[in-house]
């Protein structure tokens, strides 16, 4: 079994900062991808950020310049520094992790935290 479990949602007003953690745990195999998507009511999950186990990482454009990605491999986490805060960032986020364990690749997910910008 794997977890992922995510910290560091809540409410803030727009143009603040927070910070979102994520921690794998679990039979975990080569991590090939860390990141995080979220959800607004109504709308399809779409990607916010990722980072390889290297140094690459992947931005929406939606949240380039004001969020920043980054991964601990030797502590299998990902977390994500969220500032200048818009209301259209309000949305349940979540951690993902592609990991290749006994050469099967499995993609797992995070239970979300709610992000809330108010405006």
């Amino acid at each position: 079994q794997v977890q992922l479990v995510e910290s560091g949602g809540g409410l803030v007003q727009a143009g603040g900062s927070l910070r979102l953690s994520c921690a794998a745990s679990g039979r975990l195999g080569r991590i090939v991808v860390m990141g995080w998507y979220r959800q607004a009511p109504g709308k399809q999950r779409e990607l916010v950020a990722s980072a390889t186990s290297g140094t690459s990482t992947n931005y929406a454009d939606s949240v380039k310049g004001r969020f920043t990605i980054s991964r601990d491999n030797a502590k299998n986490t990902v977390n994500l520094e969220m500032d200048s805060l818009k209301p259209e960032d309000t949305a349940v986020y979540y951690c993902n992790m592609r990991q290749i364990l006994a050469g099967t690749e499995y993609n797992n997910w995070g239970r979300g935290t709610q992000v809330t910008v108010s405006s």
